[in-house]
């Protein structure tokens, strides 16, 4: 059995897996998050993501992007140890780590054919819409799976 490192690529080779996939016709969808403590939630979200096409692109926060978003004290797992992990999920194609706050610079250099995220997100407020739309692309939400987050999971472990 293959490791499944390999998955994950830099943007240059991002662009050029997505470039392949797109001469075949294959519908790439992305999403994205901190994925930091791997959960039912994360895993629901993602098998139901990647049902909306054929590849599937998860771009990772990066550790700085985490502590951005979350706090001092986090990420709990570093950005290799959480790429490594969705990685080796049968259902992803390809990881990404990104360094930004948001994913728009990635999603604007492999424009997806689906978007996807949560539905704690309207359509109006996901990051890159706008522009996968304008490529003719589609933008969609997937329920979540409710009481279900790395947060939730870290309060209960505290107390």
């Amino acid at each position: 059995m293959q490791e499944s490192s390999h998955k994950i690529c830099t943007l240059a080779d991002a662009i050029s897996r997505r470039a392949a996939w797109k001469q075949e016709n294959q519908q790439v969808v992305f999403t994205n998050g901190c994925f930091d403590i791997l959960h039912l939630g994360h895993v629901d979200y993602l098998e139901k993501a990647r049902q909306t096409g054929t590849k599937m692109i998860v771009g990772v926060n990066a550790d700085s992007s985490v502590r951005q978003l979350k706090g001092p004290t986090r990420p709990v797992n570093n950005e290799y140890a959480r790429a490594r992990i969705l990685a080796a999920l049968g259902f992803v194609d390809m990881v990404i780590v990104f360094e930004e706050e948001t994913p728009l610079n990635l999603i604007n250099e492999l424009l997806p054919d689906v978007l996807v995220k949560g539905d704690d997100y309207s359509i109006e407020t996901i990051v890159g819409a706008k522009e996968v739309i304008a490529n003719g692309g589609k933008v969609t939400t997937i329920p979540l799976v409710p009481s279900y987050s790395t947060t939730n999971i870290i309060q209960k472990l505290k107390n």
